[in-house]
């Protein structure tokens, strides 16, 4: 019966998981799945259609009970618009939508990602330098708690001892380990060593960028975030907003700040600058900054900064350097042109992406993962 039961439950999570490799586009544009995240886990919502079942009642003043006439009406039916539920609000005739919520690992949805948009997987450059110590047991000791005693290797010893000294009968094959007969498992510590990765995401905070964009930035990062965490075993993530001036901030002000001043793009380009030189050294690291804005840049001459420098320092410390032009109406998109003019497809460490609405996400996300870097 237990088999049978992880048969089914295996079939429903394969049932389950082909449903969101159909509707991914779906379930990334759907915002609200973000905010049911857990540290590993994201709970999915899910229609759902009830089997109908009886439930059992005390089948008072049905029919055939208590008086009436014929003709009167059964007590709690008839015309279902004459019904009035709690509060005085009109009962409804219609079936409700019903939703189970199905718990995923983010690694189960990194996996299915990474099959529907066949993301290859990334080639480290940075060097392994995160340490991890593993216990191992892969040694015998003479001393030890009860809870790791070896009793195989504790029953030979002590076998040896008494056949060594001529006290063991084959007729009558007792064997009784003494203090110095006992082994016990004992631990080797291994270290190994991971690959280390930062993301940086930077973000424009002027006034051209409303909530709808932020909430796109916000979806994006998250599957982002998903689909590194999956290629690395250290991951660490920082957050850099900018108008006129750029400051670090924690991942709730990140997408939820907004001003009111103008945009200098090359403020936030010298902080993340910094931010690498000072806490992530390149040849250490695998380096992911993420730049989101509407286009809007203060001046030309800025964006010569831009250029300049990522010419001359970002590009050569990081793995890829990515900008996402999230579509706004007060946006004019000069920055995206100005950028691929300078480097357009020939540079394969600046990847570039429009996303127009919620619905080029998906496509973007496909942009920036999807050369294995």
């Amino acid at each position: 019966m237990i088999d049978g039961a992880r048969r089914d439950h295996a079939r429903f999570r394969q049932i389950v998981r082909g449903k969101i490799k159909q509707d991914l586009k779906k379930y990334i544009t759907h915002s609200e799945m973000i905010g049911r995240k857990g540290k590993d886990t994201v709970t999915i919502p899910m229609p759902q259609i009830d089997i109908p079942r009886f439930r059992y009642g005390s089948n008072q003043g049905g029919v055939g009970q208590g008086e009436g006439d014929v003709g009167d009406p059964v007590p709690g039916q008839g015309d279902p618009s004459d019904q009035q539920g709690e509060g005085g609000k009109q009962a409804g005739k219609d079936g409700g939508e019903h939703e189970l919520e199905v718990e995923f690992t983010l690694e189960e949805l990194a996996e299915i990602l990474g099959e529907q948009l066949e993301l290859p997987r990334i080639e480290p450059r940075g060097q392994k330098t995160l340490k991890s110590k593993v216990d191992k047991y892969t040694a015998i000791a003479t001393q030890g708690p009860n809870s790791l005693r070896h009793f195989k290797r504790t029953f030979k010893e002590a076998l040896k001892r008494q056949i060594a000294s001529g006290t063991y009968d084959p007729s009558n094959p007792v064997i009784v380990p003494i203090k110095k007969d006992m082994r016990y498992r004992s631990w080797k510590s291994d270290v190994q060593h991971e690959n280390s990765a930062v993301i940086i995401y930077m973000m424009d905070v002027s006034g051209s960028m409303g909530d709808e964009q932020k909430e796109i930035v916000r979806t994006e990062a998250f599957w982002i975030n998903t689909w590194l965490r999956s290629q690395y075993k250290g991951v660490e993530t920082r957050y850099i907003i900018h108008d006129a001036t750029a400051k670090e901030v924690y991942e709730d002000t990140f997408f939820r700040t907004r001003e009111s001043g103008g945009t200098l793009i090359s403020s936030a380009y010298k902080l993340c600058e910094q931010m690498i030189s000072t806490d992530y050294p390149p040849g250490d690291w695998n380096i992911y900054p993420f730049h989101f804005s509407d286009g809007d840049n203060w001046s030309t001459e800025d964006t010569k900064s831009c250029i300049e420098l990522l010419k001359t320092s970002l590009l050569s410390k990081v793995n890829v350097f990515c900008y996402g032009q999230v579509d706004s109406r007060y946006g004019s998109g000069q920055f995206f042109k100005d950028l691929n003019e300078a480097f357009g497809k020939e540079d394969d460490q600046v990847i570039l992406s429009r996303i127009e609405n919620k619905d080029g996400i998906l496509p973007s996300i496909k942009d920036f993962l999807g050369r294995g870097k």
